[in-house]
């Protein structure tokens, strides 16, 4: 694992477009034609870590893709929305949404450590909607008024750039609810930023009675290096259940070789694929998306090529569906 900080490795992360395409060796003044406007739209952000697994001089390297602000994004393109997953009619206390039974998400922070161009929040109002720590007490109240929620999720932004201390304070809260039995993170930090994975942190879930689940968000092998797959059997061997959830992405991981590709490698590191989502179509990301015929050929080669516990659902979410939906 890196001897920097995790703290220090954020701060330290690309927040300039050119900076990263000078670190690319990318022809800067083209791209950037097309980057900066996007850019002052959703902001750009990406750590060193990640950035050191693309490959220089390619534009068309998967992880770039994920993170490289385009003009594309500007179209608007009908059914793509603000809210595609309808969050805001989900929204049962300030910082809290509750879309299934048993389950409640807490929206702790509205920061990421890498900014994803096809994030479905990337217009959700977090100044108004997040779990700050004057809302806190509201939230929890909530939870302790609501029996039938045996499943907390920590989600965001991204919960995990919150500090041991914070994270701390708060899984000792919910375990303080009697009801509630286990504890999910939904954190792409683990694969972005392996450095947060301390011993601070992981001694959260060795200290706590709640079951844990970490859900993390991978979409391509060349995501998981041999930092990250430190970090997850770390958490592996802390007790903390891995699944990771990705994203179908047009030109990511939209083949059968990319996608089995990414199963082997989680499975490799202790992680088990769980959800393949199709593109949630939120406002300036259609360019990701494919056509639902594509990705349904996309998992029947994957379930021809691989063992069924390596092959995610392929799901959608549905707004005021009372799961995910099967495709």
């Amino acid at each position: 694992m890196s001897q920097v900080p995790w703290r220090a490795e954020l701060a330290a992360s690309f927040t300039r477009v050119e900076d990263l395409l000078q670190f690319l060796e990318l022809p800067t003044q083209a791209l950037l034609q097309s980057s900066l406007e996007a850019a002052s739209h959703f902001p750009f952000r990406v750590t060193r870590s990640y950035a050191e697994r693309m490959r220089k001089g390619d534009e068309a390297d998967p992880l770039l893709r994920q993170v490289l602000p385009v003009a594309e994004e500007l179209r608007e393109q009908p059914g793509f929305s603000a809210d595609p997953v309808g969050d805001l009619a989900a929204v049962a206390a300030t910082g809290v949404l509750q879309k299934y039974h048993g389950r409640a998400l807490l929206v702790t922070t509205g920061a990421c450590a890498i900014n994803c161009r096809y994030c479905f929040r990337r217009e959700f109002p977090y100044g108004e909607e997040q779990m700050s720590r004057q809302h806190e007490a509201a939230a929890l109240d909530y939870l302790a008024a609501e029996p039938s929620v045996a499943e907390v999720i920590l989600s965001g932004g991204d919960p995990l750039v919150l500090s041991d201390e914070r994270l701390g304070a708060l899984i000792g809260k919910i375990a303080a609810l009697g009801h509630v039995r286990r504890l999910r993170i939904h954190s792409r930090l683990p694969v972005v930023l392996p450095s947060r994975v301390t011993e601070s942190f992981l001694s959260l879930f060795t200290r706590t009675r709640l079951r844990s689940v970490l859900v993390i968000h991978a979409n391509h092998a060349r995501e998981i290096d041999g930092s990250v797959s430190a970090a997850l059997r770390a958490l592996g061997a802390a007790g903390v259940t891995l699944l990771n959830q990705s994203v179908l992405l047009k030109g990511v991981n939209d083949s059968v070789e990319d996608l089995a590709g990414l199963s082997e490698a989680l499975f490799a590191s202790g992680v088990s694929p769980y959800y393949l989502h199709a593109l949630d179509k939120a406002r300036g990301t259609a360019h990701f998306d494919l056509p639902l015929s594509e990705a349904m050929r996309l998992h029947e080669g994957l379930r021809r090529k691989l063992p069924g516990y390596l092959v995610p659902k392929l799901v959608r979410e549905e707004p005021g569906e009372p799961y995910k939906v099967l495709l």
